[in-house]
Protein backbone atom coordinates (compact mmCIF):
# COMPACT_ATOMS: atom_id res chain seq x y z
CA UNK A 1 0.00 0.00 0.00
CA UNK A 2 1.41 3.23 -0.86
CA UNK A 3 2.63 5.86 1.75
CA UNK A 4 0.50 8.68 2.82
CA UNK A 5 3.17 10.56 3.55
CA UNK A 6 1.41 13.91 3.66
CA UNK A 7 -0.81 12.18 6.63
CA UNK A 8 2.45 11.04 8.11
CA UNK A 9 4.02 13.78 8.67
CA UNK A 10 0.93 15.79 9.94
CA UNK A 11 1.05 13.30 12.77
CA UNK A 12 5.06 12.71 13.32
CA UNK A 13 5.85 13.68 17.19
CA UNK A 14 8.75 15.63 16.65
CA UNK A 15 8.18 18.42 18.88
CA UNK A 16 8.52 16.40 21.72
CA UNK A 17 12.84 17.05 20.86
CA UNK A 18 12.77 19.46 17.98
CA UNK A 19 11.91 23.50 18.02
CA UNK A 20 9.70 24.90 15.02
CA UNK A 21 12.72 27.19 13.57
CA UNK A 22 11.59 30.32 12.33
CA UNK A 23 11.37 31.66 8.53
CA UNK A 24 13.30 34.95 8.32
CA UNK A 25 13.87 37.14 6.00
CA UNK A 26 17.69 38.24 4.61
CA UNK A 27 17.00 41.41 4.44
CA UNK A 28 20.82 41.95 2.79
CA UNK A 29 20.10 38.79 0.33
CA UNK A 30 17.09 39.83 -0.54
CA UNK A 31 18.08 43.42 -1.68
CA UNK A 32 21.03 42.02 -3.53
CA UNK A 33 18.83 39.72 -5.47
CA UNK A 34 15.69 41.38 -6.30
CA UNK A 35 13.67 38.61 -4.44
CA UNK A 36 12.57 38.16 -1.34
CA UNK A 37 14.61 35.37 0.55
CA UNK A 38 13.37 33.75 3.67
CA UNK A 39 15.61 31.43 5.79
CA UNK A 40 14.64 28.68 7.09
CA UNK A 41 16.39 28.43 9.94
CA UNK A 42 16.85 24.86 11.10
CA UNK A 43 20.38 25.46 12.36
CA UNK A 44 18.59 26.68 15.62
CA UNK A 45 17.76 23.60 16.19
CA UNK A 46 18.81 21.91 19.92
CA UNK A 47 21.21 20.11 17.80
CA UNK A 48 21.77 22.58 14.95
CA UNK A 49 20.79 20.38 12.82
CA UNK A 50 16.87 19.43 11.67
CA UNK A 51 18.06 15.39 11.33
CA UNK A 52 16.93 15.21 14.72
CA UNK A 53 13.73 15.42 13.67
CA UNK A 54 13.71 12.44 11.34
CA UNK A 55 15.79 10.38 14.42
CA UNK A 56 13.12 10.84 17.42
CA UNK A 57 10.00 10.11 14.40
CA UNK A 58 11.89 7.08 13.74
CA UNK A 59 12.81 5.68 17.22
CA UNK A 60 9.94 7.06 18.93
CA UNK A 61 7.74 4.51 16.74
CA UNK A 62 10.01 1.47 17.73
CA UNK A 63 9.04 -1.89 18.93
CA UNK A 64 9.46 -2.08 23.09
CA UNK A 65 11.74 -5.16 22.24
CA UNK A 66 13.75 -2.68 19.38
CA UNK A 67 13.86 -0.51 22.48
CA UNK A 68 15.59 -3.06 24.96
CA UNK A 69 17.73 -3.86 22.71
CA UNK A 70 19.24 -0.53 21.53
CA UNK A 71 19.90 1.07 18.01
CA UNK A 72 23.26 2.06 16.13
CA UNK A 73 23.56 4.71 13.60
CA UNK A 74 26.25 5.75 10.92
CA UNK A 75 26.88 9.45 10.27
CA UNK A 76 28.98 12.45 9.43
CA UNK A 77 27.70 14.33 12.38
CA UNK A 78 24.01 15.76 12.34
CA UNK A 79 22.37 12.55 12.04
CA UNK A 80 24.23 11.12 14.57
CA UNK A 81 23.65 14.14 17.35
CA UNK A 82 19.67 13.60 16.07
CA UNK A 83 19.71 9.91 17.35
CA UNK A 84 21.84 10.21 20.24
CA UNK A 85 19.54 13.16 21.80
CA UNK A 86 16.04 11.24 20.65
CA UNK A 87 17.94 8.14 22.90
CA UNK A 88 18.38 10.01 25.53
CA UNK A 89 15.07 11.63 25.86
CA UNK A 90 13.95 7.69 25.32
CA UNK A 91 15.90 6.27 26.76
CA UNK A 92 17.17 3.57 24.77
CA UNK A 93 21.29 3.26 24.34
CA UNK A 94 23.50 4.07 21.08
CA UNK A 95 26.02 3.32 19.23
CA UNK A 96 27.42 5.75 16.23
CA UNK A 97 29.54 5.04 14.00
CA UNK A 98 31.39 8.55 12.70
CA UNK A 99 34.00 8.59 9.80
CA UNK A 100 37.23 9.32 10.81
CA UNK A 101 37.15 12.91 9.07
CA UNK A 102 34.10 14.23 11.22
CA UNK A 103 34.81 17.49 12.43
CA UNK A 104 35.58 17.16 16.66
CA UNK A 105 32.65 19.35 16.97
CA UNK A 106 29.85 16.81 15.87
CA UNK A 107 31.61 14.05 17.55
CA UNK A 108 32.36 15.75 20.93
CA UNK A 109 28.46 16.76 20.77
CA UNK A 110 27.54 13.46 20.23
CA UNK A 111 29.26 11.78 23.50
CA UNK A 112 28.04 14.45 25.22
CA UNK A 113 24.93 13.20 24.56
CA UNK A 114 25.52 10.11 26.03
CA UNK A 115 26.17 7.88 22.85
CA UNK A 116 28.55 5.41 22.61
CA UNK A 117 31.06 7.02 19.24
CA UNK A 118 33.07 4.80 16.94
CA UNK A 119 35.41 6.32 14.70
CA UNK A 120 35.32 3.64 11.21
CA UNK A 121 36.25 4.36 7.82
CA UNK A 122 37.21 8.13 6.13
CA UNK A 123 33.85 8.46 4.19
CA UNK A 124 30.18 7.70 5.31
CA UNK A 125 30.13 4.56 3.27
CA UNK A 126 32.78 3.45 5.14
CA UNK A 127 31.08 4.03 8.15
CA UNK A 128 27.77 2.96 7.17
CA UNK A 129 29.02 -0.34 5.59
CA UNK A 130 30.43 -1.10 9.19
CA UNK A 131 27.49 0.07 11.56
CA UNK A 132 25.17 -2.23 9.32
CA UNK A 133 27.26 -5.37 9.88
CA UNK A 134 27.42 -4.28 13.83
CA UNK A 135 23.68 -4.12 13.67
CA UNK A 136 23.41 -7.54 12.88
CA UNK A 137 26.69 -9.20 14.97
CA UNK A 138 24.90 -6.96 18.23
CA UNK A 139 21.27 -7.28 17.09
CA UNK A 140 20.78 -3.83 17.23
CA UNK A 141 17.94 -1.84 14.82
CA UNK A 142 19.81 0.60 12.13
CA UNK A 143 18.72 3.81 12.12
CA UNK A 144 18.93 5.31 8.90
CA UNK A 145 19.69 9.01 8.09
CA UNK A 146 17.43 9.07 4.98
CA UNK A 147 16.34 6.17 3.44
CA UNK A 148 13.36 5.20 5.63
CA UNK A 149 9.70 6.47 5.63
CA UNK A 150 9.50 7.28 9.62
CA UNK A 151 12.67 9.39 8.60
CA UNK A 152 11.69 11.04 6.05
CA UNK A 153 8.32 12.18 7.46
CA UNK A 154 10.13 13.36 10.24
CA UNK A 155 12.20 16.04 7.72
CA UNK A 156 8.92 16.62 6.15
CA UNK A 157 7.20 18.48 9.24
CA UNK A 158 10.09 20.94 7.61
CA UNK A 159 7.54 21.40 4.57
CA UNK A 160 4.91 21.54 6.77
CA UNK A 161 6.12 24.52 8.70
CA UNK A 162 7.06 26.42 6.31
CA UNK A 163 4.16 26.45 4.63
CA UNK A 164 2.08 27.75 8.05
CA UNK A 165 4.45 29.91 8.84
CA UNK A 166 3.96 31.65 4.97
CA UNK A 167 -0.07 30.80 4.50
CA UNK A 168 -0.22 33.55 1.20
CA UNK A 169 0.03 31.68 -1.79
CA UNK A 170 3.87 33.31 -3.11
CA UNK A 171 6.37 31.11 -2.08
CA UNK A 172 7.85 30.76 -5.75
CA UNK A 173 10.22 27.85 -4.66
CA UNK A 174 12.19 26.07 -1.94
CA UNK A 175 15.70 25.19 -2.25
CA UNK A 176 16.95 22.21 -0.10
CA UNK A 177 20.61 20.85 0.07
CA UNK A 178 20.79 17.00 -0.46
CA UNK A 179 22.75 14.36 0.90
CA UNK A 180 20.76 10.91 0.90
CA UNK A 181 17.97 12.81 0.26
CA UNK A 182 15.49 12.44 3.07
CA UNK A 183 14.91 15.71 3.59
CA UNK A 184 14.12 16.94 0.05
CA UNK A 185 11.84 14.12 0.08
CA UNK A 186 9.88 14.38 3.19
CA UNK A 187 9.56 18.40 1.82
CA UNK A 188 8.18 17.67 -1.57
CA UNK A 189 6.43 14.97 -0.17
CA UNK A 190 4.57 17.56 1.52
CA UNK A 191 4.46 21.03 -0.17
CA UNK A 192 3.73 19.39 -3.81
CA UNK A 193 0.68 18.10 -1.99
CA UNK A 194 -1.15 21.23 -0.88
CA UNK A 195 0.97 23.58 -3.65
CA UNK A 196 1.97 21.67 -6.09
CA UNK A 197 3.13 25.16 -7.92
CA UNK A 198 5.65 25.55 -5.52
CA UNK A 199 9.05 24.51 -7.20
CA UNK A 200 11.47 22.21 -5.34
CA UNK A 201 14.89 22.49 -6.08
CA UNK A 202 17.74 20.37 -4.80
CA UNK A 203 21.17 21.72 -4.45
CA UNK A 204 24.36 19.29 -4.16
CA UNK A 205 27.90 19.89 -3.85
CA UNK A 206 29.69 19.65 -7.60
CA UNK A 207 31.25 16.42 -6.15
CA UNK A 208 28.99 14.85 -4.29
CA UNK A 209 26.18 14.90 -6.95
CA UNK A 210 24.46 11.67 -6.31
CA UNK A 211 21.47 12.81 -6.44
CA UNK A 212 21.31 15.13 -9.56
CA UNK A 213 22.99 11.92 -11.52
CA UNK A 214 20.27 9.61 -10.25
CA UNK A 215 17.81 12.28 -11.57
CA UNK A 216 20.00 12.28 -15.12
CA UNK A 217 20.12 8.40 -15.50
CA UNK A 218 16.81 7.34 -14.23
CA UNK A 219 18.04 5.35 -11.77
CA UNK A 220 20.19 5.40 -8.88
CA UNK A 221 24.00 5.64 -9.44
CA UNK A 222 26.78 5.35 -7.00
CA UNK A 223 29.82 7.68 -7.14
CA UNK A 224 33.16 6.70 -7.64
CA UNK A 225 34.37 9.06 -4.74
CA UNK A 226 32.70 12.03 -3.16
CA UNK A 227 34.40 15.56 -1.69
CA UNK A 228 33.79 15.90 1.44
CA UNK A 229 34.28 19.61 2.34
CA UNK A 230 30.02 19.60 2.73
CA UNK A 231 30.73 16.47 4.81
CA UNK A 232 26.97 16.51 5.96
CA UNK A 233 25.40 15.86 2.35
CA UNK A 234 29.47 13.41 1.49
CA UNK A 235 26.89 10.29 0.17
CA UNK A 236 27.76 8.20 -2.87
CA UNK A 237 24.53 7.04 -3.53
CA UNK A 238 20.66 8.74 -2.96
CA UNK A 239 18.74 6.55 -1.17
CA UNK A 240 15.90 4.36 -2.59
CA UNK A 241 12.67 5.63 -1.62
CA UNK A 242 13.88 9.32 -1.21
CA UNK A 243 15.09 8.27 -4.99
CA UNK A 244 11.61 7.32 -6.00
CA UNK A 245 9.85 10.45 -4.22
CA UNK A 246 12.29 12.88 -5.87
CA UNK A 247 11.56 11.13 -9.11
CA UNK A 248 7.74 12.17 -8.92
CA UNK A 249 8.01 15.43 -7.14
CA UNK A 250 11.44 17.41 -7.30
CA UNK A 251 11.78 19.96 -10.11
CA UNK A 252 15.92 20.32 -10.60
CA UNK A 253 18.54 20.00 -8.99
CA UNK A 254 21.54 22.61 -9.12
CA UNK A 255 25.16 21.85 -8.15
CA UNK A 256 27.37 24.60 -6.50
CA UNK A 257 31.85 24.14 -5.91
CA UNK A 258 32.94 24.99 -2.61
CA UNK A 259 34.07 28.77 -2.96
CA UNK A 260 30.12 29.45 -4.02
CA UNK A 261 29.33 27.37 -0.79
CA UNK A 262 31.64 29.75 1.37
CA UNK A 263 30.23 32.68 0.01
CA UNK A 264 26.78 31.56 1.01
CA UNK A 265 27.84 30.92 4.50
CA UNK A 266 29.23 34.64 4.27
CA UNK A 267 25.44 35.76 3.12
CA UNK A 268 24.21 33.73 5.85
CA UNK A 269 26.43 35.55 8.39
CA UNK A 270 25.93 38.94 6.81
CA UNK A 271 22.12 38.53 7.56
CA UNK A 272 21.69 36.52 10.80
CA UNK A 273 24.90 36.91 12.42
CA UNK A 274 25.46 33.18 12.54
CA UNK A 275 27.59 30.65 10.77
CA UNK A 276 26.30 27.56 8.97
CA UNK A 277 28.28 24.50 8.16
CA UNK A 278 28.73 24.12 4.27
CA UNK A 279 26.14 21.94 3.93
CA UNK A 280 23.81 24.23 5.99
CA UNK A 281 24.52 26.72 3.57
CA UNK A 282 24.07 25.01 0.12
CA UNK A 283 20.33 26.06 -0.47
CA UNK A 284 21.30 29.44 -0.39
CA UNK A 285 24.40 28.77 -2.86
CA UNK A 286 22.11 26.85 -5.17
CA UNK A 287 19.53 30.06 -5.03
CA UNK A 288 22.23 32.48 -5.81
CA UNK A 289 23.00 30.12 -8.89
CA UNK A 290 19.56 29.59 -10.03
CA UNK A 291 19.02 33.09 -9.84
CA UNK A 292 22.29 34.14 -12.00
CA UNK A 293 21.08 32.26 -14.96
CA UNK A 294 17.07 32.92 -14.62
CA UNK A 295 14.76 35.30 -15.06
CA UNK A 296 13.13 35.15 -11.64
CA UNK A 297 12.43 38.96 -9.89
CA UNK A 298 10.54 39.72 -7.02
CA UNK A 299 9.29 36.43 -6.08
CA UNK A 300 10.06 34.90 -2.95
CA UNK A 301 12.46 32.08 -2.78
CA UNK A 302 12.84 29.82 0.51
CA UNK A 303 16.57 28.06 1.52
CA UNK A 304 16.97 25.51 4.22
CA UNK A 305 19.61 26.64 6.56
CA UNK A 306 20.11 23.30 7.34
CA UNK A 307 22.94 23.05 9.76
CA UNK A 308 25.40 25.12 12.01
CA UNK A 309 27.72 22.10 13.35
CA UNK A 310 31.24 22.90 11.97
CA UNK A 311 34.94 23.26 13.93
CA UNK A 312 36.20 27.21 14.17
CA UNK A 313 38.87 26.42 12.32
CA UNK A 314 37.53 25.68 9.22
CA UNK A 315 36.69 29.38 9.57
CA UNK A 316 39.93 30.45 8.11
CA UNK A 317 39.64 28.30 4.87
CA UNK A 318 35.98 29.53 4.57
CA UNK A 319 36.64 33.27 5.11
CA UNK A 320 39.94 32.83 2.33
CA UNK A 321 37.42 31.50 -0.15
CA UNK A 322 34.66 33.17 0.64
CA UNK A 323 35.81 36.35 -1.93
CA UNK A 324 36.47 33.98 -4.49
CA UNK A 325 33.42 32.58 -4.50
CA UNK A 326 31.62 36.05 -4.55
CA UNK A 327 33.73 37.06 -7.40
CA UNK A 328 35.37 39.77 -4.96
CA UNK A 329 38.41 39.39 -5.35
CA UNK A 330 41.02 39.00 -8.32
CA UNK A 331 43.66 36.92 -8.30
CA UNK A 332 46.26 37.46 -11.47
CA UNK A 333 49.76 37.00 -12.17
CA UNK A 334 51.70 40.17 -13.90
CA UNK A 335 55.23 40.87 -15.30
CA UNK A 336 56.98 44.18 -14.50
CA UNK A 337 60.17 46.11 -14.81
CA UNK A 338 63.13 45.06 -12.55
CA UNK A 339 63.67 48.49 -11.61
CA UNK A 340 63.79 51.08 -9.06
CA UNK A 341 60.38 52.80 -8.47
CA UNK A 342 58.52 49.45 -10.42
CA UNK A 343 56.29 48.54 -7.83
CA UNK A 344 55.35 52.03 -7.26
CA UNK A 345 54.28 52.73 -10.90
CA UNK A 346 52.28 49.19 -11.04
CA UNK A 347 50.40 49.69 -8.21
CA UNK A 348 49.31 53.46 -9.24
CA UNK A 349 48.43 51.58 -12.58
CA UNK A 350 45.92 49.51 -10.31
CA UNK A 351 44.45 52.44 -9.01
CA UNK A 352 42.50 53.25 -5.59
CA UNK A 353 41.23 49.42 -5.24
CA UNK A 354 42.18 47.54 -2.30
CA UNK A 355 45.48 45.78 -2.61
CA UNK A 356 44.48 42.15 -1.04
CA UNK A 357 47.89 40.64 -1.68
CA UNK A 358 51.11 41.16 -3.18
CA UNK A 359 53.65 38.17 -3.56
CA UNK A 360 56.82 39.17 -5.63
CA UNK A 361 58.87 36.16 -7.59
CA UNK A 362 62.56 37.12 -8.37
CA UNK A 363 62.58 36.22 -12.38
CA UNK A 364 66.14 38.19 -13.49
CA UNK A 365 67.56 41.39 -13.55
CA UNK A 366 65.18 42.72 -16.00
CA UNK A 367 62.24 41.59 -15.20
CA UNK A 368 60.02 40.70 -11.84
CA UNK A 369 56.86 38.32 -11.44
CA UNK A 370 53.92 39.37 -9.26
CA UNK A 371 51.10 37.17 -7.67
CA UNK A 372 48.29 40.06 -6.59
CA UNK A 373 45.35 40.17 -5.12
CA UNK A 374 42.54 43.12 -5.46
CA UNK A 375 39.37 43.53 -3.94
CA UNK A 376 36.62 44.21 -6.44
CA UNK A 377 32.77 44.91 -6.07
CA UNK A 378 30.98 44.08 -9.49
CA UNK A 379 32.25 40.64 -9.97
CA UNK A 380 33.44 39.89 -13.71
CA UNK A 381 32.65 43.11 -14.89
CA UNK A 382 35.05 45.19 -12.57
CA UNK A 383 37.87 42.58 -12.62
CA UNK A 384 37.66 42.32 -16.56
CA UNK A 385 38.04 46.59 -16.63
CA UNK A 386 40.56 46.13 -14.12
CA UNK A 387 42.90 43.67 -16.42
CA UNK A 388 42.13 45.80 -19.39
CA UNK A 389 43.53 48.79 -17.62
CA UNK A 390 46.63 46.99 -16.73
CA UNK A 391 47.05 45.89 -19.85
CA UNK A 392 46.62 49.31 -21.58
CA UNK A 393 49.61 50.43 -19.31
CA UNK A 394 51.85 47.61 -20.62
CA UNK A 395 51.44 45.22 -18.37
CA UNK A 396 51.21 41.20 -19.72
CA UNK A 397 48.80 39.19 -16.87
CA UNK A 398 47.42 36.10 -16.32
CA UNK A 399 44.09 35.52 -14.70
CA UNK A 400 44.75 33.10 -11.53
CA UNK A 401 41.05 33.69 -10.00
CA UNK A 402 40.36 30.00 -10.55
CA UNK A 403 43.59 28.66 -10.66
CA UNK A 404 43.21 26.24 -8.05
CA UNK A 405 46.97 25.59 -7.71
CA UNK A 406 47.33 29.48 -7.09
CA UNK A 407 44.75 29.75 -4.12
CA UNK A 408 45.94 26.76 -2.42
CA UNK A 409 49.45 27.24 -2.66
CA UNK A 410 51.19 29.88 -4.49
CA UNK A 411 49.50 32.51 -2.39
CA UNK A 412 50.81 31.65 0.51
CA UNK A 413 54.29 30.42 -0.56
CA UNK A 414 57.68 33.07 -0.33
CA UNK A 415 61.25 32.58 -2.08
CA UNK A 416 62.70 32.98 -5.69
CA UNK A 417 62.46 30.73 -8.78
CA UNK A 418 64.09 26.71 -8.56
CA UNK A 419 66.39 26.52 -11.43
CA UNK A 420 66.09 22.89 -11.38
CA UNK A 421 66.15 20.34 -14.74
CA UNK A 422 63.28 17.63 -15.24
CA UNK A 423 61.03 19.00 -12.63
CA UNK A 424 57.40 17.95 -12.21
CA UNK A 425 54.98 19.30 -10.07
CA UNK A 426 51.86 17.45 -8.76
CA UNK A 427 49.04 18.10 -6.70
CA UNK A 428 47.96 15.50 -3.84
CA UNK A 429 45.03 15.12 -1.58
CA UNK A 430 44.29 12.69 1.53
CA UNK A 431 41.82 12.71 4.50
CA UNK A 432 42.81 15.31 7.01
CA UNK A 433 43.42 13.77 10.39
CA UNK A 434 46.18 12.90 12.70
CA UNK A 435 49.05 11.37 11.64
CA UNK A 436 47.92 11.87 7.80
CA UNK A 437 51.08 13.78 6.48
CA UNK A 438 53.47 11.32 8.11
CA UNK A 439 51.63 8.91 6.64
CA UNK A 440 51.43 10.14 3.35
CA UNK A 441 55.08 10.90 3.57
CA UNK A 442 55.94 7.66 4.55
CA UNK A 443 54.13 6.27 1.54
CA UNK A 444 56.34 8.53 -0.70
CA UNK A 445 59.47 6.62 0.54
CA UNK A 446 63.29 7.83 -0.77
CA UNK A 447 63.29 6.63 -4.13
CA UNK A 448 62.40 9.89 -6.00
CA UNK A 449 64.03 13.71 -5.14
CA UNK A 450 61.54 15.76 -4.03
CA UNK A 451 62.10 19.35 -5.34
CA UNK A 452 59.03 21.09 -3.66
CA UNK A 453 57.32 20.75 -1.08
CA UNK A 454 54.04 22.80 -0.26
CA UNK A 455 51.23 22.16 2.78
CA UNK A 456 48.95 23.93 4.81
CA UNK A 457 46.37 22.74 6.68
CA UNK A 458 42.99 24.86 5.52
CA UNK A 459 40.66 23.60 8.05
CA UNK A 460 38.87 21.53 5.31
CA UNK A 461 38.69 18.01 5.46
CA UNK A 462 41.13 17.17 2.74
CA UNK A 463 44.83 18.30 3.44
CA UNK A 464 46.32 19.01 -0.20
CA UNK A 465 50.05 19.45 -0.69
CA UNK A 466 51.76 20.13 -3.64
CA UNK A 467 54.87 18.68 -4.63
CA UNK A 468 58.05 19.02 -7.16
CA UNK A 469 59.47 15.97 -7.98
CA UNK A 470 62.76 15.38 -10.14
CA UNK A 471 62.68 12.59 -12.65
CA UNK A 472 64.62 11.84 -15.72
CA UNK A 473 62.59 11.70 -19.06
CA UNK A 474 62.98 7.95 -19.43
CA UNK A 475 61.64 7.44 -15.90
CA UNK A 476 58.41 9.64 -16.49
CA UNK A 477 56.23 6.58 -16.54
CA UNK A 478 57.56 4.71 -13.87
CA UNK A 479 57.07 7.99 -11.71
CA UNK A 480 53.58 7.83 -12.56
CA UNK A 481 52.80 3.95 -12.11
CA UNK A 482 54.20 4.29 -8.57
CA UNK A 483 51.84 7.55 -7.92
CA UNK A 484 48.52 5.67 -9.58
CA UNK A 485 49.44 2.51 -6.48
CA UNK A 486 49.45 5.49 -4.07
CA UNK A 487 46.50 5.61 -3.98
CA UNK A 488 46.07 9.33 -3.20
CA UNK A 489 44.37 11.26 -5.94
CA UNK A 490 46.48 13.73 -7.45
CA UNK A 491 46.87 15.99 -10.24
CA UNK A 492 49.99 16.82 -12.51
CA UNK A 493 50.43 20.69 -12.33
CA UNK A 494 53.76 21.15 -14.39
CA UNK A 495 51.87 23.25 -16.99
CA UNK A 496 50.16 25.63 -14.76
CA UNK A 497 50.82 29.17 -14.87
CA UNK A 498 51.37 29.70 -11.31
CA UNK A 499 53.86 26.82 -11.66
CA UNK A 500 55.86 28.44 -14.21
CA UNK A 501 55.50 32.04 -13.35
CA UNK A 502 56.65 31.63 -9.53
CA UNK A 503 57.81 28.07 -8.44
CA UNK A 504 60.20 27.36 -11.63
CA UNK A 505 62.40 28.41 -14.17
CA UNK A 506 63.97 24.60 -15.27
CA UNK A 507 66.65 24.64 -18.25
CA UNK A 508 64.80 21.80 -20.22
Amino acid sequence: MPINYPEKIKQAPVYDVAQRTPLEKAEKLSLTLNNTVLLKREDLQPVFSFKLRGAYNKMVNLTAPERKCGVIAASAGNHAQGVALAAQRLQISATIVMPRTTPAIKVNAVNELGAKVILHGDTYDEAYQHATAHAQSARLTFIHPYDDPDIIAGQGTVGLEILEQRRQDDIYAIFVPVGGGGLIAGIAAYVKHLRPAIKIIGVEPNDAACMQQALLHKKRVVLDEVGIFADGVAVRQVGKEPFRIASELVDSVITVNSDEICAAIMDIFDDTRSITEPAGALAIAGLKKYLAGANCHNQTLVAIASGANMNFDRLRYIAERAELGEQREALFAVTIVEEPGSFHKFCHAIGDRSITEFNYRFSDKHQAQVFVGVQISKGKTEKQALFQQLRHHGYPLIDMSNNETAKLHVRYMIGGYAKLSNEHLYRFEFPERPGALLQFLSTIGNEWNISLFHYRNHGAAHGRILMGIQVEPNQLEKLHRFLTKLNYPYKEETDNPAYRQFLCKTSN
